[in-house]
């Protein structure tokens, strides 16, 4: 019989402990910590029982020998997915991709896994082979290289890679798994760790990729230790709201390339289809000119967006002004508000201010200062700025124009989407030459008072 050990660990970051106790040391959490019964065999492989093949023993090389080459990245045939992931999957890596319930995990990997010429097992541990065959029918109903698993147990899961050698493993979710060596429920805290741990030496010791959804918590955070993270090459996460079309796909960790990509989807139908000029999406289409609408041109990650701003200042109904702002920080919304008031000389203290950033998408660059304030002049006048008007910089306490990094992309994403002035920094370094949009250099917000209204 093997030896059965009794531990507990700390729901929130994984931290193991010989007795319970009512706060986490490492976290500082109370109550996460919880019993649980670990039953370790004597045998520890991610290869079945019985299995002939020789264990590669690794050996030290000089970093000059070891050749990279033969490793290429794999073609997901997903330009926005190639993006965020720097290129392409590379052989022998782990990346988790998480997400909201139902914002479109499974959808976007079983549409990729259909579309691949790679031999793919797509392995599911919360629906049945017809609950995916009725999801594949609607995304890409004929596919000859994807193979459905539903099995949550690792050694049965390994045992059928073992005879079908596929090029791409996709496991939906690593929440769902548990392996025989840990005497404990699925989802738990030891059987996260076993089942990757066991995922992970498949992976590097036969160079096939491996991609695992992961349920996310209230918080947002990926479901189980924080280890996890850690253990894996890439961590995805996949959001946006489920009452809008768009889902924006980042990176948070990436090993083999930048974190700063950004994929965007649009929700159908048939799947996910991809975004690859958001801008002309994100602004919406009028006939007439309205007031309290700006055009902010903004940066996700590596890539320029041109985002719509409204506002709406009215004359406060109850005692306490409103402030009310969706897609923007509503502290950093405040803080603009005073700066008009101060600077400016608006007086906006009696009055209600809401503010929408179109799309359905949540922004944090602060180049967008400079949209949202000219988008609040606008409402307060009733007057309608021109439809071929952005903005991009950032406005300071003292009402100083501040200056914005990659400015010259910005406006180069501007110039081509048909624009013809951009607001920005008189402080900013701009070597453009021979640009068909004009560039309006500001300091102060005085003078986009001046040059709006």
């Amino acid at each position: 019989m093997a030896k059965v050990k009794t531990t507990f660990y700390c729901q929130s970051c994984g931290s193991q402990y010989s007795k319970w106790q009512g706060q986490c040391t490492a976290c500082k959490q109370w109550n996460t910590i919880v019993e649980e019964v670990v039953q370790k065999e004597t045998k520890n492989d991610w290869k079945p029982s019985g299995s002939s093949t020789k264990k590669r023993v690794s050996k030290p090389l000089k970093i000059n020998e070891i050749d990279a080459s033969a490793d290429a990245r794999m073609n997901m045939h997903d330009g926005e997915f190639n993006r965020v992931l720097g290129g392409g999957l590379v052989p022998g890596s782990l990346t988790l991709l998480g997400g909201e319930p139902g914002i479109g995990k499974s959808t976007l990997l079983l549409q990729i896994a259909l579309h691949l010429q790679y031999k793919t097992l797509y392995v599911s541990g919360e629906e049945s082979q017809k609950q995916i065959k009725m999801r594949a029918e609607r995304i890409h109903p004929n596919s000859e290289h994807c193979y459905i698993l539903t099995e949550t147990k690792t050694q049965n899961i390994f045992k059928q890679i073992e005879d079908l050698e596929p090029d791409i493993v996709v496991v939906d979710s690593i929440q769902t798994l548990h392996s025989d060596y840990i005497e404990s429920s699925p989802g738990s805290i030891s059987q996260i760790k076993e089942c990757t741990t066991e995922l992970i030496k498949f992976a590097k010791e036969t160079a096939t990729p491996v991609i695992l959804i992961g349920h996310i918590t209230k918080d947002g955070h990926i479901a189980g230790p924080k280890i996890l993270e850690h253990m894996v090459d890439t961590v995805l996460q996949f959001e946006g709201d489920r009452n809008h079309v768009f889902r924006i796909l980042r990176a948070n960790k990436n090993r083999f390339g930048s974190t700063n990509e950004l994929g965007i989807y649009e929700m159908q139908g048939s799947g996910l289809r991809e975004v690859s000029n958001p801008s002309e999406i994100l602004i919406s289409e009028k006939d007439g000119e309205l007031s309290g609408n700006a055009v902010a041109a903004t940066l996700e990650g590596m890539r320029p967006l041109m985002i719509e701003v409204q506002a709406l200042v009215s004359t406060a109904v109850y005692g306490t002004p409103q402030r009310s702002a969706t897609g923007f920080n509503a502290k950093r919304l405040n803080m603009l508000l005073a700066v008009l008031e101060k600077r400016a000389g608006f007086r906006l203290g009696a009055k209600d201010v809401f503010l929408n950033i179109t799309g359905g998408i949540t922004v944090d660059d602060p180049a967008i200062d400079l949209a949202v304030v000219a988008a609040i002049l606008s409402s307060n006048e009733d007057e309608a700025l021109p439809s071929d008007y952005c903005f991009a910089a950032e406005v300071g306490l003292s009402g100083e124009i501040r200056p914005v990094q990659r400015v010259e992309q910005r406006i180069l994403e501007a110039e081509k989407l048909g624009f013809a002035t951009i607001f920005v920094s008189k402080y900013n370094k701009i070597g453009l030459k021979n640009t068909s949009i004009k560039i309006q250099l500001i300091s102060k917000i005085e003078d986009l008072v001046d040059g709006l209204l």
